[in-house]
């Protein structure tokens, strides 16, 4: 998985819808949750970096017990790549910060850190059957 893939024309295209459907999703879930459960904390954006570390966790594991690497970049990179988002994370963390909510600043980083380490973990774990 660290070395440089190439894809066909075929696995581009897929590669595209792959990373359209990821970025849909997050925004579709991320919106939801937040209507759902409040802005106190961004919980759509902690949902989705967890259900993505874990769908990432289960994805690696499954990659080396054989599957095709062709997967690794459709979906790990593509639509992973896009439904997860550190630049939201990091941003809304920041804005906790800048705004004196320094207290929320840390929960949210704590939050998403270890629930991010913790997903994984459980992702791979699930993935090796």
């Amino acid at each position: 998985m660290n070395t440089p893939l190439s894809l066909t024309a075929v696995e581009g295209l897929l590669f595209f819808l792959a990373a359209a459907s990821g970025g849909m999703l997050r925004f579709w879930l991320s919106n939801q949750l937040s209507r759902w459960l409040g802005m106190a904390l961004p919980w759509g954006t902690l949902a989705v970096n967890v259900s993505g570390a874990f769908a990432i966790g289960y994805l690696a594991a499954w990659l080396l017990a054989g599957a095709n690497s062709s997967l690794w970049l459709i979906v790990g990179i593509g639509f992973l790549g896009a439904y997860t988002t550190v630049s939201s994370f990091s941003w809304q963390s920041f804005s906790f910060w800048h705004s004196g909510r320094a207290a929320r600043a840390m929960a949210n980083v704590g939050l998403t850190i270890l629930l991010g380490i913790i997903a994984v973990a459980f992702g791979f774990y699930w993935g090796q059957g």
